[in-house]
C-alpha cells in the first residue's frame, strides 16, 4: 500500500490520528504508559540517562530516498545509540511528530511501524511511553530517550586515560557510502532526490544505502562496555575523526590511531570522516579484554598539538556538521 494515499491528518483530526499511531507503537513496560499527561518509568537505582534528537525533512532525510518505516527506524536507532553510549540500557522513548496538514495518516502509521521494528530488533522490551502530535510546514520527528544505568556509573567522554586502548564497535563508513550513492545515482536530471531514480539505479538493494536508511547501532555493546570498565565512550554519529576529537578534548588527551587497519577495521577517508553509522567509540584500560564487537583502532597518549594523530601526523577532526554542511539537501 502506498502510504502517500488515503485520508490526511488534517481531514481526520488529532484524536483519530493519535489513536491510529499509538496502536502501532511498542509500549514496553512503563509503570504508567500513554494516556495521561506524563508516563511513569522506573529508575531502579534512582538515576536515569536522558537524551533527545531531531530529524527534520531536508537536512536529515528526504521522502524521495526513505520510506516512513525507514524514518521511524532511524529516529529510534539514533536515540537508542546515544543511551547505549553512556553505558545504559534503553528503557523508554517519547516521540513527537509535527506534520503538514496534507500528510496522509498512513505516513505517520508507517513511522510508528518503523519505531516498532527498530525497538524489536535493537532493544526488545523497550517501548514508546508517550509523545505529542502537531503540525508544521517541515515534517519533524523529535525523540527523547531514557536509559537505566543498572547501578553502574555512566561512561562519560571525559574519562580516557593515557595508555588506554581506543576501540570501535559497529560499522564505519557504510552510511556515508550509501548517502554518496544516493546523491550520485538517486537524483533526477536536475540533481533533485528522486524515488524513480533510486529504483532505476537498484539502490533499494544496496547494503550501504540500507545502512543509511536504517542504521544498526550495537546497542548491547554500550552496557557491555560499562560492565567491562570502559573509561570513556560516545556515539559515532558524525564520523570517527570528528567524534574522536570530541572525546580527546573532553578527556584532555590525544588519540593515536594504529598505523595499519585493526582487526576487521578499515580506517579509510570515508570511515574517518563519514557520519551516521552510529557505532560506538570507547577507551578501555590496556589489560581489559574488549567486550562484544569492539575492535582496537588505537591508543590514548599524552595531550599534544592535535586531538587525533596517525603515524605521527595530525588527522583532521572533520565530519558531519549540520550548520556548516547543510546546503538544502539531506546530510
Amino acid at each position: 500500500m502506498d502510504p502517500w494515499t488515503g485520508p490526511t491528518v488534517g481531514e481526520l483530526g488529532e484524536l483519530v490520528v493519535l489513536d491510529r499511531v499509538t496502536s502501532r507503537l511498542p509500549t514496553g513496560s512503563p509503570l504508567v504508559g500513554p494516556g495521561d499527561d506524563c508516563a511513569v518509568v522506573a529508575a531502579p537505582d534512582g538515576r536515569f540517562v536522558v537524551t533527545t534528537d531531531l530529524m527534520v525533512h531536508g537536512p536529515d532525510f528526504r521522502w524521495a530516498w526513505s520510506s516512513p518505516e525507514d524514518v521511524g527506524w532511524k529516529a529510534a536507532a539514533t536515540n537508542l545509540s546515544d543511551v547505549a553510549a553512556m553505558g545504559a540500557v534503553p528503557s523508554g522513548l517519547v516521540v513527537a511528530l509535527a506534520a503538514p496538514q496534507d500528510t496522509p495518516v498512513a505516513v505517520l502509521e508507517g513511522i510508528a511501524d518503523g519505531f516498532r521494528l527498530a525497538v524489536a530488533a535493537l532493544v526488545p522490551g523497550c517501548g514508546v511511553v508517550g509523545g505529542d502530535l502537531s503540525t508544521s510546514s517541515a515534517f519533524t520527528v523529535a525523540v527523547t530517550a531514557f536509559g537505566d544505568l543498572e547501578g553502574r556509573s555512566p561512561v562519560l567522554r571525559s574519562g580516557a586515560r593515557v595508555g588506554d586502548v581506543l576501540a570501535v564497535s559497529g560499522e564505519l563508513g557504510a552510511a556515508a557510502r550509501g548517502l554518496g550513492r544516493l546523491f550520485r545515482d538517486g537524483v533526477d536530471a536536475h540533481g533533485e532526490p528522486s524515488t524513480a531514480a533510486v529504483r532505476a539505479s537498484g539502490l533499494d538493494t544496496d547494503p550501504d544505502v540500507a545502512r543509511q536508511r536504517r542504521p544498526v547501532p550495537p546497542i548491547a555493546d554500550g552496557p557491555a562496555a560499562g560492565v567491562a570498565g570502559a573509561t570513556a565512550m560516545l556515539d559515532l554519529s558524525d564520523g570517527l575523526a570528528i567524534d574522536a576529537g570530541r572525546l580527546a578534548r573532553a578527556s584532555g588527551v590525544t588519540l593515536e590511531l594504529d598505523a595499519g587497519a585493526g582487526a576487521g577495521v578499515v580506517l579509510d577517508e570515508i570511515a574517518l570522516h563519514g557520519g551516521e553509522d552510529h557505532g560506538l567509540l570507547a577507551t578501555f584500560p590496556a589489560d581489559v579484554e574488549l567486550p562484544g564487537g569492539f575492535r582496537r583502532v588505537g591508543v590514548v597518549v599524552p595531550r599534544g598539538d592535535a586531538d587525533l594523530v596517525r603515524a605521527g601526523e595530525p588527522v583532521p577532526t572533520t565530519g558531519w556538521d549540520p550548520y556548516a554542511d547543510w546546503d538544502g539537501v539531506a546530510g
